[in-house]
């Protein structure tokens, strides 16, 4: 048990929900068709719990090889904050390369078998939606494409964690796909590229470094970055107000529009990032759970760590308006 305790930390098992809450959306919003079938929807959940993890190991793996420690000792020199974190069991001598892939394929092998069984049970197009997923999965980090490498990243994943994750789940879980989940993925897609991309701005210099290139590096100008932001942002807003008004989702789903706040204090938070770099601010009730405050105030990551939290309870708030909409609009 240590040892699967061990790797799953190590896959940064608190990022899930980015990958969890919209596999659970998409299982709610088909659990209101006449095909649901609440098993397949459940291994599907599965399945996509797994490939998150065997995705973040795969990161580590292939990102280590290319910089090694020693380089992450450089950036600690330096005084960088969040990019020397990762990989710190590789550094430390828990684990050795070796092991980390083995770690990573048991995890991929599991997301994989769950993709086989819901093939053998709903077909052909389930093999497309696992094919796809885990090729843009490996190379996300990974030769020949490195998409993180090349201002591609976050793009990927909110088509990964977005569109693919949950009409494949959704495909999963009742067989056929609807406009609403289609109109449904793209905000949540979007909002799960906005939690990389906000890590990516905060981590802009230590990536400039690493020689990684995400899309904040790729815009270089922090104030195109801020403006690439509120784009995204703004985006999530106006694709639910574009399914409201062509009649494919319902007028409840407006209720996300309760998540603005949360959208406005984030982007105040990153400008003020950009700004004020040294600023401290502390979390209010509203912004959702930040755990752990006073260890992450110890560590000196709480700059870091309130701009994340209140990017994920953006997606997290969100994802829980639309399960709860989902429900009311079968009435």
């Amino acid at each position: 048990m240590n040892i699967i305790r061990f790797w799953i930390s190590n896959a940064r098992y608190k990022a899930l929900p980015q990958s969890l809450l919209p596999a659970v959306l998409a299982v709610c919003m088909a659990s209101q068709t006449g095909g649901f079938s609440i098993c397949p929807g459940l291994l599907a959940v599965f399945g996509v719990v797994m490939g998150h993890l065997a995705m973040n190991l795969f990161d580590d793996y292939f990102d280590y090889k290319v910089k090694g420690s020693e380089f992450r000792r450089t950036l600690a020199k330096k005084g960088f904050r969040s990019r020397i974190t990762k990989c710190s069991y590789l550094i430390s001598g828990e684990a050795n390369l070796k092991q980390l892939l083995i770690a990573c394929l048991t995890f991929g092998f599991l997301a994989l078998s769950s993709g086989f069984f819901l093939y053998l049970y709903r077909g052909n197009v389930i093999l497309l939606f696992a094919l796809v997923t885990a090729v843009l999965g490996v190379s996300y980090s990974g030769a020949p494409l490195r998409l993180s490498y090349h201002g591609l990243g976050e793009l990927f994943i909110g088509i990964i964690f977005g569109p693919l994750l949950m009409t494949g789940v959704y495909y999963s879980a009742c067989g056929q796909l609807d406009w609403p989940v289609v109109f449904v993925s793209v905000p949540v897609g979007l909002l799960v590229a906005n939690i990389v991309y906000t890590h990516a701005i905060m981590d802009y210099e230590p990536d400039m470094e690493a020689g990684k290139m995400t899309f904040a590096v790729l815009l270089k100008s922090k104030r195109r970055m801020l403006a690439a932001l509120l784009c995204l942002l703004v985006t999530v807003y106006l694709s639910i107000i574009g399914g409201v008004a062509a009649g494919y989702l319902s007028p409840f789903y407006l209720l996300t529009l309760l998540t603005l706040p949360l959208s406005a204090a984030l982007f105040y938070l990153m400008i003020e990032f950009v700004r004020h770099p040294e600023k401290k601010f502390s979390p209010r009730f509203w912004m959702g759970p930040m755990g752990h405050w006073k260890e992450m105030q110890a560590l000196g990551v709480d700059w870091f760590m309130i701009r994340w939290f209140l990017a994920r309870n953006l997606l997290s708030f969100f994802c829980l308006i639309v399960v709860i909409v989902s429900f009311i609009s079968s009435f």
